[in-house]
């Protein structure tokens, strides 16, 4: 499979809060090569209005990250945006810590995804995980994320891996591709790298420390449909061009497109 390469929004959520906006900020991801976009942090825009925009712009929907309240007491609408944006894959960007970062915890929310996930999947739409840093704090002898994976099969829970999280805590992200790929649809490519106050900092791809070889070269050996770019924090510097790097590092040096 010949994954498609995208933009994670919420790297451009500043400029995804009027439908104005989003028009031009969309004709901009797709001249600097994009070919999809996973919706994350957009303003109050109606989804009619969105799903137009994209194809104007010749842009799929390939992914979205749905807050968790959402799935929980939205999901019809949920699903009847998906359907009209033909998005298959929704993921939630993150669940409270507090509440779900134990074992007990993460029985909590499998018990409270089933009944979601079955929904989606009766629409055709597959619900991934999209994880930070601190799932990969061990309980009893492995981590968390692992136990989630471990106890659930992958029609009911999706991984949509996060190559920077993995790496800020501690695992090797190739061998949580290697891990993961048979139920991943989506990999979010995101650089780490270290600023000159030695402090760990997002980067565009390529200019930070990940071993990308290594990471794609597992990521190919996996059915994973889209990679989507994301750079959390550009540090004042323009977003968009953050983003052109880090396409023409993928494009130049992997063929990525």
């Amino acid at each position: 499979m010949v994954p498609v390469l995208g933009v994670q929004m919420f790297t451009l959520r500043k400029y995804t809060q009027s439908a104005d906006d989003l028009k031009s900020t969309l004709a901009r991801v797709r001249g600097i090569g994009y070919r999809s976009i996973q919706i994350s942090a957009f303003g109050d825009i109606d989804a009619q209005t969105i799903a137009n925009l994209c194809a104007d712009n010749d842009l799929t929907i390939g992914g979205t990250h749905v807050a968790w309240d959402r799935y929980r007491h939205d999901l019809d609408r949920v699903i009847d945006e998906h359907l009209l944006w033909q998005c298959r894959h929704t993921a939630v960007g993150m669940i409270p810590p507090k509440i779900y970062l134990s074992l007990a915890g993460m029985a909590q929310f499998l018990e409270e995804l089933k009944p979601i996930a079955d929904k989606l999947n009766a629409a055709g739409i597959d619900f991934s995980y999209h994880n930070h840093h601190h799932e990969f704090q061990k309980f009893d002898g492995k981590p968390w994320l692992q136990h989630l994976y471990d106890s659930t099969s992958a029609n009911l829970l999706k991984a949509e891996l996060d190559t920077h999280w993995i790496q800020a805590g501690g695992a090797d992200p190739a061998l949580w591709v290697d891990y993961c790929g048979a139920r991943m649809p989506l990999l979010h490519l995101k650089d780490f790298a270290i600023n000159a106050e030695n402090q760990r900092i997002f980067a565009p791809v390529g200019q930070g420390n990940m071993n990308w070889p290594t990471i794609l070269d597992a990521a190919k050996r996996h059915p994973i449909e889209y990679y989507f770019v994301e750079q959390d924090n550009c540090y004042g510097a323009d977003e968009f061009d953050c983003l052109q790097a880090s396409y023409d590092f993928l494009h130049t040096r992997f063929g990525l497109n």
